[in-house]
């Protein structure tokens, strides 16, 4: 289609010419379905029906043999064929969408923009439901009035023509469109203690230092929810253990003090305290594991006294568990409320552990994990926050690092819940950040899979903390090989060489165009003002943002992030291209291997020239890839491998319906982890459910170099 319809002209109403688009025609097919569908228990019709009526439009546009086409003539062709095929309410409900359409641009004939926004906002009157069935209430539908505008000023006014058309189109995806006009940034990596310390602000109250576990859990819960409202991603908490260590050590300095002084006034044996000494010595404390005979000075040599101190450091202790068991529980209780970021998309916080060896960062790691076992609720399994367990050698994975044992109750917990994912630091791409003494540069992940480590701005500050992503947009790749396969076009013989070089030209295009799009979008967010974001800015979540004055720009604080370029369908993109997976032959494993780095190169090509911090992503969206999938069928039709399913496969992962042992699955994946620095993940079905099982698989994961799992049943 691509050479055959090169030469025509689509004549605009306002008599513009423009390229011809298939695509659009397609989209506007598919419309009028969804348009019948909507009003459906069951949608009625399908993909095919959208392709069988493209199908006739684009042969009819053929035979004409004109050079230009007027786009009237082109919905004449839509109706006539809906009609002749029997799909009259589709005919009528495209016709009377037409009809509006032209009442609406008698009102807006000097402003067509504004027209579009009626367009969109018309569109929302067909929805009555929710994907789960629950009826949309008036304040969700407000929400959507809002997003829609916002969405649709976002494409008219903030962004080019030809990236407008490739996002209307199916060929990119740029995720949270509808935020692009308030600037907002997508996630972070956030640094508790840099909040914490001296107390912070909230609008217009001042929040004090938390002292001790129950406010150092809740005021997170605060801190994740204040700056979710002026972000739209997934927030994240890099070092989680490390970062609540503290609220432990001060909760057991009360609970000592307060056992001693409470064994104290029911004897007689405060006569023997040096009290104010004791006081002084508690403060001095560093760690809840301490020689109790350094307490023995005070106690002016009652045998009594220095036995009521070790009765109190045991009580102590036991009361610190405790409610560390209940701060924990409290924090996964109180996330879970933490639902949306516009009142109706849920989002999920993540929290990474595992690798704080004091004795107080071991309490967290542990007491999460008994809460994930245990269960929220009625013992139901949290569904927030994520949580991701750390895997390092010297720290957790050998039977003598100090903690191995909370490695293995991971292990055993997962076995049960198939929960908490797993990450790995010493995947080399990850060790290579790796500083001890400095657990902000432990590589951390997120709900979305994303990673932020990289800094080509300065090396210094390569971590995950006080960082984040500045926004991204995905790139159908199976769109890219399906318009660009000598096989499927048959240009070519089974046993001729293939010649991919048209393929890997469109995708430099695309990979051009999306970075164009990251990059325009990237100056409208540092064109903003500090003022604009008092708590993401103004308390620091991100790198020196504390030193931001009200009225600078923030520009000098987010390029610390970065920003991420996506792919999904790498395995119906080479399907096209070849008529095989990834997992079936080696010659397409290595293509997948060539597309991919090709795509990396190019990456970090951007990175190099702007001074910027631009990363790959293999992304995880399901409905994203049944979007993708669902335009493609309407235009292409049903393909054999690629889109003769309901979606199609996410990131650069083997498909689900692919029976494939997980050895032979972690060989396939785990080399694209490398690659794609901006974000990665490889989902393993267990069939055997036992921590034995589990831990052998990890073994695999880490041989192979994979950087992230999450573990299904």
């Amino acid at each position: 289609m691509k050479n055959m319809f090169e030469n025509i002209k689509v004549i605009k109403r306002d008599g513009k010419k423009v390229d011809f688009d298939g695509s659009k025609i397609a989209l506007a097919i598919k419309k009028g379905f969804d348009s019948v569908n909507q009003e459906e228990e069951i949608p009625k019709y399908s993909e095919q029906d959208i392709n069988k009526v493209y199908n006739l439009v684009i042969e009819e546009i053929q035979k004409m043999d004109s050079q230009k086409i007027k786009i009237e003539d082109i919905q004449d062709l839509i109706e006539k064929h809906l009609k002749q095929e029997g799909y009259i309410d589709v005919f009528y409900s495209f016709a009377e969408y037409r009809e509006r359409r032209a009442q609406s641009r008698k009102l807006f004939w000097d402003e067509k923009k504004q027209h579009k926004f009626l367009k969109a906002l018309e569109s929302l009157s067909l929805k009555k439901e929710k994907q789960d069935g629950s009826v949309i209430s008036p304040m969700e539908m407000m929400v959507d009035y809002g997003s829609t505008i916002s969405k649709e000023f976002a494409k008219s006014y903030m962004m080019k023509k030809k990236v407008a058309n490739a996002q209307e189109t199916g060929e990119i995806h740029i995720h949270d469109l509808n935020y692009m006009p308030l600037g907002t940034t997508t996630s972070s990596q956030i640094n508790l203690p840099k909040i914490y310390d001296e107390g912070f602000n909230s609008r217009n109250l001042h929040i004090r230092e938390p002292k001790d576990i129950m406010s150092y859990t809740a005021l997170a819960v605060l801190v994740i929810n204040l700056n979710q409202k002026e972000q739209h991603g997934c927030q994240a908490i890099p070092v989680f253990d490390y970062y609540m260590s503290r609220g432990v050590l001060y909760t057991f300095k009360k609970k000592f003090k307060q056992t001693i002084d409470d064994i104290l006034a029911y004897t007689d044996l405060d006569k023997f305290a040096a009290t104010n000494g004791i006081e002084r010595e508690i403060e001095r404390l560093e760690s809840i594991e301490f020689d109790i005979n350094i307490f023995n000075k005070y106690s002016r040599e009652s045998t009594q006294l220095q036995r009521v101190f070790k009765i109190a450091y045991d009580s102590a202790i036991k009361k610190t568990e405790k409610e560390t068991m209940q701060a924990m529980e409290a924090f996964m209780h109180n996330i879970n409320v933490i639902d949306t970021n516009s009142g109706k998309e849920k989002l999920y916080p993540t929290i990474n552990i595992g690798t704080d060896t004091s004795p107080e960062g071991r309490m967290i790691t542990d007491k999460i994990l008994d809460t994930i076992d245990f269960g929220i609720g009625d013992k139901e399994n949290p569904v927030s926050p994520v949580v991701i367990f750390k895997v390092k050698e010297g720290i957790n994975y050998n039977k003598e690092d100090v903690n191995y044992d909370l490695y293995k109750k991971a292990l055993e917990v997962a076995s049960r819940k198939m929960y908490p994912n797993f990450s790995f630091l010493d995947s080399k791409y990850n060790k290579k950040y790796y500083k001890k003494q400095n657990p902000d540069t432990e590589v951390a992940y997120n709900a979305s899979n994303m990673r932020v480590i990289d800094n080509v701005i300065d090396d210094d500050k390569a971590m995950s903390a006080r960082r984040g992503v500045l926004s991204y947009t995905t790139i159908n790749l199976p769109r890219i090989a399906i318009k660009n396969s000598e096989m499927l076009n048959k240009e070519k013989g089974e046993n001729q060489e293939k010649n991919y070089e048209p393929f890997f030209n469109e995708l430099e295009e695309k990979l051009d165009l999306v970075k164009d799009q990251l990059l325009d979008r990237f100056e409208k967010q540092g064109n903003k003002k500090a003022a604009d974001f008092p708590f993401f800015i103004g308390q620091g979540i991100w790198l020196d943002g504390e030193k931001a004055k009200e009225e600078d720009r923030i520009r000098k604080v987010i390029k610390q992030g970065t920003m991420i370029i996506g792919f999904l369908g790498l395995e119906e993109c080479l399907i096209a291209l070849t008529g095989k997976s990834h997992s079936s032959s080696k010659e397409t494993q290595k293509l997948g291997l060539q597309i991919i780095g090709f795509m990396k190169n190019k990456v970090d090509e951007y990175s190099n020239k702007y001074s910027l911090n631009f990363n790959l992503m293999g992304v995880e969206d399901t409905k994203l890839a049944e979007e993708f999938m669902t335009l493609d069928k309407s235009i292409y039709g049903e393909l054999k491998g690629i889109t003769d399913k309901k979606a199609y496969t996410n990131s650069f992962y083997i498909s689900e319906n692919d029976d494939i042992q997980n050895e032979n699955k972690i060989k396939v994946e785990a080399p694209y982890h490398e690659l794609t620095n901006g974000g990665h993940k490889i989902n393993i079905k267990l069939k055997e459910k036992t921590p034995e099982n589990i831990e052998q698989i990890i073994k695999l994961l880490k041989e192979n170099d994979v950087g992230y799992a999450s573990f299904a049943g």
